[in-house]
């Protein structure tokens, strides 16, 4: 999909990190944006700080991507203000490190209902205004742990879990149909995803080099202009797939690389 200055696009969690990265982004090259969050005051400070779009100004939309309605008039308000939607990005989401059994449930709640039903929430309110256009493109936000859960995340990794498999059906579902669909696996990058939990992160996540968000913004937009499948950054995490059809294997090689404390059991 071409992305210019006739382009609209909507980015969840947009406030911050890997959401903010990729409105800044797209904003470089004249689109106008609606970021979605929940914090009106971050909203406002980010979107202030982005290129001016000759389309219009750029909207912020306060919402809990947890919430149907919420997201639902969010996206509704854009669409009419904005005229139409172009590309969505499905980016919102948290994470709550530490072994299953000590991690309270109301924040593994919290976690589907963001990571999960988030992502449902939002792409399915994204979508109809799409189609109707037979025009668009939706990027997920799912992750490394994603292709292979770790450790510490168990709540977390199935959630991502869910993102890969929700849009790998999706993007199929939509041959056709004008609208596109990319999947994006991201390693470390340098956020506040974890800034709630660095004490108490396992010990395969600790001292590892984290990238800047603005590579996978860059790495984001360029697959959406190619309508590539999915996007790994950095490069090795796509590896992580091997766990599919050889998960010994995967174990193997994780506890090499990472630790023992990536892979604790090896048989």
């Amino acid at each position: 999909m071409r992305i210019d200055q006739d382009t609209t696009a909507l980015v969840t969690g947009g406030s911050r990190g890997i959401g903010l990265a990729t409105a800044r982004t797209l904003a470089a090259r004249g689109v106008r944006l609606g970021l979605l969050a929940r914090g009106r005051g971050d909203l406002e400070r980010a979107a202030a700080k982005l290129p001016a779009s000759p389309a219009g100004e750029h909207l912020t939309l306060v919402a809990d991507t947890g919430r149907r309605r919420e997201v639902e008039r969010a996206v509704e308000r854009f669409v009419n203000r904005a005229g139409h939607l172009d590309l969505l990005v499905a980016n919102a989401g948290v994470a709550h490190y530490g072994p299953f059994v000590d991690v309270d449930l109301d924040r593994a709640e919290e976690m589907v209902r963001a990571n999960v039903l988030g992502t449902i929430y939002t792409v399915r309110a994204g979508l109809e205004p799409m189609l109707e256009r037979r025009h668009g493109h939706v990027v997920v936000l799912s992750s490394g742990a994603g292709l292979r859960a770790f450790p510490g995340a168990a709540v977390y990794g199935g959630t991502k879990a869910f993102d890969r498999g929700f849009a790998e059906a999706l993007r199929h579902e939509l041959a056709g149909t004008g609208v596109g669909l990319t999947t994006v696996f991201p390693g470390e990058i340098a956020t506040g995803l974890h800034a709630h939990e660095r004490d108490r992160l396992p010990d395969w996540r600790k001292n590892e080099d984290e990238l800047p968000p603005e590579r996978l913004a860059e790495a984001i937009v360029a697959a959406v202009g190619a309508d590539r499948r999915q996007v790994h950054l950095p490069r090795v995490v796509g590896l992580l797939g091997i766990n599919g059809i050889a998960p010994r294997l995967a174990d193997l090689l994780l506890a090499k690389i990472r630790g023992r404390s990536a892979a604790p059991r090896l048989d």
